[in-house]
């Protein structure tokens, strides 16, 4: 639990999740002066991954030019799923400090898509559709908002029952 200390946020070491995890404690916002190339290496990694992923979800499932683009509805969903279950992990079980860089703002920030929701929206609008570009607007950020929660809450019940702990 963070303590105030002298007017500035301290965590104990033990309860770190990752060294970028809180931005008001000062040591936290020294990773990536500490060390630009690795975070930003790592997250380039992981962005070219997400988004090879991204790209051949969407190549699989085409969508027309007034329908609703369910590719990348499904892939910001799946993503923002994920986000949660990757939180959840990093809570309960903290890892190195280059693996949330890594894994969420790289793989999953790559992955998911919220300019090509945009753009999707956009286009449905163009197409003479804006009450199905509406309720595909609508509809995502709900479906994502949940998608993390859900994520979120069933991980942290799944690790706490495999550790034996009641919730």
């Amino acid at each position: 639990m963070p303590v105030l200390v002298g007017g500035t946020v301290r965590r104990p070491p033990e309860s770190r999740v990752d060294p970028d995890v809180d931005l008001r404690v000062p040591a936290d916002r020294t990773e990536l002066t500490a060390r630009p190339a690795a975070v930003l290496g790592v997250i380039a990694a992981g962005g070219v991954l997400g988004a090879l992923a991204r790209a051949g979800a969407q190549a699989a499932a085409p969508h027309p030019p007034t329908g609703l683009p369910w590719a990348t509805f499904g892939v910001n969903v799946t993503g923002c799923l994920l986000i949660g279950v990757l939180m959840a992990v990093l809570t309960a079980r903290p890892a190195g400090p280059l693996v949330r860089p890594f894994l969420g703002v790289g793989v999953l920030g790559g992955f998911t898509t919220f300019s090509a929701y945009a753009v999707d929206a956009q286009r449905l609008v163009t197409a003479g559709a804006p009450g199905t570009a509406l309720v595909y607007l609508a509809m995502t950020v709900l479906a994502a908002l949940l998608a993390v929660a859900v994520g979120d809450v069933v991980t942290s019940r799944l690790l706490a029952a495999r550790r034996g702990e009641a919730r």
